[in-house]
């Protein structure tokens, strides 16, 4: 298992496309982070900000998964459809026999990768968002216990998504598809789901339960609201149920892809 794993991981590290989505990831979040800090410290004389204080500091700062969580899925989707895109699922597939210890590697070589994105993610909406945060609002929060443990989960969060990303690729090998939709579902069908079912008393806890929901109950904050408002599950509850997406995902793909005849 040591070696499959380190082979999975020189092979991943050896490719360009998983920094320069860090790069994209980077500026799209500072941008979005600056944005988001403006709209709660520029508010128009007589309204009402959408969040103040802690509210707005955690919000701003829950945007590294908020809008970020399509860069992890994507690298991790990549590492394992490139396998196949590149017709080099033969040649590993070679080198360690075993199906399931070689997703197994897979799975465990992107948790690095993922931790770095995630770092830099959490870097980059801080350095967004914190200064205007800090000048024209209530402040950054950045010395507070809760905030700072917010910022150390959304790292964990993005190592999780990268890791979902690999057992997505698992099930939909075509690469082209997966980055579609990945795309499509964090771009456009969660947020309309969550928010539409946020709206419905009797299902307004079923958005939890949907990885960004979950990704969210885990960080313990929302780009939807604040935590009183966005229903949040026990951040134990949120591990299991992003672990359970991963496991599900995986055992699909083990099941699917991963049985038939490769070539």
């Amino acid at each position: 298992m040591r070696a499959a794993l380190l082979a999975e991981y020189r092979k991943l590290v050896s490719t360009r496309m998983w920094w320069l989505l860090l790069l994209v990831m980077v500026a799209y979040l500072g941008f979005v982070s600056a944005a988001v800090s403006a709209t709660f410290v520029f508010v128009p004389e007589g309204s009402e900000a959408p969040l103040v204080g802690e509210d707005a500091a955690r919000a701003t700062y829950s945007l590294v998964n908020g809008v970020g969580y399509v860069f992890p899925l994507v690298i991790g989707s990549l590492a394992m459809t490139t396998e196949f895109r590149h017709k080099t699922i033969t040649q590993s597939l070679l080198v360690e026999p075993d199906r399931t210890r070689f997703l197994l590697a897979k799975l465990l070589s992107v948790v690095p990768i993922g931790l770095a994105a995630g770092v830099v993610g959490v870097a980059a909406t801080v350095a967004g968002g914190a200064p205007l945060l800090a000048i024209r609002g209530d402040g950054s929060y950045l010395g507070d216990g809760d905030v700072l443990a917010g910022l150390a989960l959304g790292v964990v969060v993005v190592a999780l998504w990268a890791v979902i990303g690999v057992a997505f690729g698992s099930i939909l090998s075509n690469q082209v598809a997966a980055i579609v939709v990945i795309l499509a579902f964090t771009q456009f069908v969660e947020p309309i789901a969550r928010v539409v079912l946020s709206q419905v008393d009797a299902l307004a806890g079923v958005a939890s339960y949907l990885p960004g929901g979950a990704a969210d109950s885990l960080i313990g904050a929302s780009f939807l609201g604040s935590a009183g408002t966005v229903d949040l599950l026990p951040r134990w509850a949120a591990v299991l149920v992003l672990v359970g997406y991963a496991a599900v995902f995986a055992v699909i793909g083990r099941l699917t892809t991963l049985r038939r005849d490769v070539g």
